[in-house]
This record gives C-alpha cells, structure tokens and sequence, in this order.
C-alpha cells in the first residue's frame, strides 16, 4: 500500500454536521461513521489529531446576540466542542483505537490540558487526539484553532471536512454558475473572502506555511481519500 501523503494531520470537523439530520445535539449514527473514518485514515499510517466545533450545541456568536456577552457565549461555545471531543472518544475507542481527548481548559475530572508535549506523546504512541476548548480564548474560531494546534504540533496538512467537496467561488447549493477551484494560494483564498474558512486561519496557515485540504465529509471514506491523493478537494497552499 502506498505511503499516505502526510505524515501528522488535523482535521478539523464541523460541529453542526455531528448533529446529523437533528438541528441541535449529537447524532450518534454520524459521530459513529465519522470515528469509522478517523481509524481507517490512521491506519493508513498517518497520525490523526481533530478539532471539532461546538455549533451543534452552542455557537458563541449565536448565544451572544440573545443577552450574554460576546466573550461569554464564545466560552460556552468552546466548552461545547469538549462535549463533542468526548463523544468523538468514545465512539472511537469503541472500535478499538486508542484515543485522547486535550482541553486548552483546566479541567482535570474531565480530560488532560493540551500541551505540546502531551500531543506529541499521544499521536506517538497511535492515539487519535481530540483537540477541545478552542484556543482558550473568546473572538477565535475553531477553525483558527485547528490550523494554530497543526502548526504547534508540527502536523504537514490540516485536512477541513465541509458539506461541499471543495471552495467555490459562491455557495454552490445558492449559485449553479459558482466556479470549483481545484488549488489556491492563501492570499487568493483571503482576498477571495471564500466563506469556507476564515480570513485568521488562512493568514495563520500562510504564515506557517501549512495546506489546507478542503473536501466534504458526506462520503464515507472521504477522510482516507485525501490522504491517498485520490480524494476531491481543494488544496490552499503557497
């Protein structure tokens, strides 16, 4: 079998897709397919760490226009994407992989702070390791978070998994013309102000020279295609 492309990945998941055909909570039948995905593209021999959002619970920017500060309701929604990493856990080692979640909070009865160190133990030693808590910090999305937590633990890609296999020049679902870009640079991708990632992430990972594989989750194996080379997806690099 083929050498996978990259050797350390994060893939960063969407919080709203957890919820399935629900529009709040968590689908297990979803977080079941995707922890399927995430071991089969471990096997493959790369090392896998995730970011996943909080949307399906809480969404700080949401929760903030109702009454709670902005800085609140960005907390809220990043304790939310520690719930999500601990379903993601445990579905996973249902299938007998290893897994570990890593708070950026303190949170001893619930899960390890994230360090580094622990990261780079865990993903030695063939674990999958949720990343949870956002950055810690409120006014970061966790898309900043997964292109900040891939440069910080040396990972070659961050991987991030939509509904649409790729960027577009509009949301294709809203615009039949909308344009498919097979690869862009991160300043084209900034200037561009394509929606299917922030204008932070994309600066960060220019200035860290990481890529960014755009692809969608909807199809099984999606995941292990990417890193084979034979997925669709739009690559953001250089």
């Amino acid at each position: 079998m083929a050498e996978p492309l990259y050797r350390r990945v994060v893939v960063k998941l969407s919080g709203e897709y957890l919820a399935g055909d629900q529009s709040f909570g968590i689908h297990q039948p979803t977080v079941d397919r995707i922890a399927g995905d995430l071991v089969a593209a471990q096997k493959l021999g790369t090392e896998v760490a995730v970011v996943v959002g909080g949307g399906n619970i809480a969404r700080g920017v949401d929760v903030s226009t109702r009454g709670v500060s902005r800085p609140t309701g960005d907390t809220m929604g990043m304790l939310a994407t520690v719930m999500n990493c601990l379903a993601l856990e445990a579905a996973i080692e249902r299938r007998g992989t290893p897994a570990r979640s890593l708070s950026a909070f303190v949170m001893p009865q619930i899960c390890e702070l994230f360090t580094r160190g622990a990261a780079h133990k865990y993903l030695a030693e063939g674990r999958i390791v949720l990343l949870g808590g956002g950055t810690g910090n409120p006014f970061f999305t966790t898309d900043t978070t997964a292109v900040l937590r891939a440069a910080e633990i040396g990972a070659t890609a961050v991987l991030k998994a939509t509904n649409v296999d790729g960027v577009y020049s509009a949301d294709p679902k809203k615009d039949s013309g909308a344009k498919r870009f097979d690869r862009l640079t991160h300043s084209q991708a900034i200037e561009g102000s394509y929606k299917v990632m922030d204008a932070t992430a994309f600066a960060l990972a220019r200035e860290t020279s990481l890529p960014i594989i755009v692809f969608s989750i909807a199809e099984p194996g999606s995941i292990g295609a990417i890193l084979r080379g034979t997925g669709r997806g739009t690559i953001v690099a250089g």
